[in-house]
């Protein structure tokens, strides 16, 4: 035989031990894996600014809530109430009895069934009174929760004023007004702030509730500095704020305006508060994760 021979049988042998070795890795090796799909837990919300302080909130599983329905006297509505009705709502949430608060609750509760969580049982109360069906109402004031097809919702106390335009049988002022920590089916809590100001009982609610966004009240003369406080007050042994949205100014400037949301990111940054700011624009969605 010669050298080259040799040579080449030599390298036959070895190439055959190489795949046979290989084979038998992949005889006795783990099947891969399969990629666990992301749980419910893992998926965020879906967010939408509707001008003034109406925003539509949809859950991972299509639950929809809607806060402060003003539409027919909203300077910058982004929608209708036909167009509302039309999409469903699941919740409606009610800050006070103003009316660019309570909106259009009414007719939006008559047509979809929706549940209506207001800021008083007073204002359930006139709620009923004026043709919202009992049992949509749940009739709770700042301490109580009510729970809903997977969405909880804790009313909290709010430093703000509450009234009706017209009184009802029975109800000539809608009770305490109110803010609020809704929860939704896969844990992403958002915390509404209502027309409130600054107040120490938001570090309580945010060591308690934990939220992972504010939706914070910033009109054209509520001072930032107060609105930016809210936001700190959020952050209380809380380290899920990761998302903070303005409410209750109008899309483009007034005259006589003072301040701007720009403001209240100005103030939030002085604070040094890490947290993403959204100046949302109308009716675009955002959609907000864990």
């Amino acid at each position: 035989m010669t050298r080259r021979s040799s040579l080449s049988s030599l390298i036959l042998v070895a190439v055959m031990a190489v795949v046979g070795s290989l084979a038998l890795v992949a005889r006795t090796a783990p099947a891969a894996t399969p990629t666990a799909a992301p749980s419910l837990q893992d998926s965020g919300i879906t967010v939408e600014y509707l001008g003034w302080s109406h925003y539509r909130l949809t859950s991972p599983t299509g639950k929809v809530v809607i806060l402060n329905p003003n539409i027919t006297t909203n300077p910058d509505a982004a929608t209708t109430v036909d167009e509302t009705i039309a999409r469903g709502v699941d919740m409606i949430v009610v800050a006070d009895g103003h009316g660019d608060e309570q909106g259009q609750t009414i007719e939006i509760a008559q047509a979809t069934g929706a549940r209506v969580v207001p800021s008083s049982f007073e204002l359930a109360t006139w709620f009923a009174e004026k043709g919202v069906p009992r049992p949509q109402l749940a009739f709770v004031s700042p301490g109580e929760v009510d729970r809903y097809e997977g969405i909880t919702v804790h009313v909290l106390n709010s430093i703000h004023g509450s009234r009706v335009s017209s009184p009802s049988d029975t109800v000539w002022y809608a009770g305490p007004a109110a803010s609020f920590m809704v929860t939704f089916e896969n844990g992403y809590t958002v915390y509404f702030s209502g027309s409130s100001q600054a107040t120490m009982d938001m570090m309580a609610w945010a060591d308690l509730y934990k939220p992972d966004a504010a939706i914070i009240h910033q009109t054209g003369y509520h001072e930032p500095r107060d609105s930016a406080l809210m936001v700190k007050y959020m952050t209380n042994n809380n380290p899920n704020l990761k998302t903070v949205l303005p409410h209750h100014h109008r899309v483009r400037p007034q005259p006589g305006e003072y301040f701007r949301p720009s403001d209240l990111r100005t103030e939030i940054e002085r604070l040094g508060i890490n947290v993403n700011f959204i100046e949302p624009e109308p009716a675009r969605p955002y959609t907000l994760t864990k």
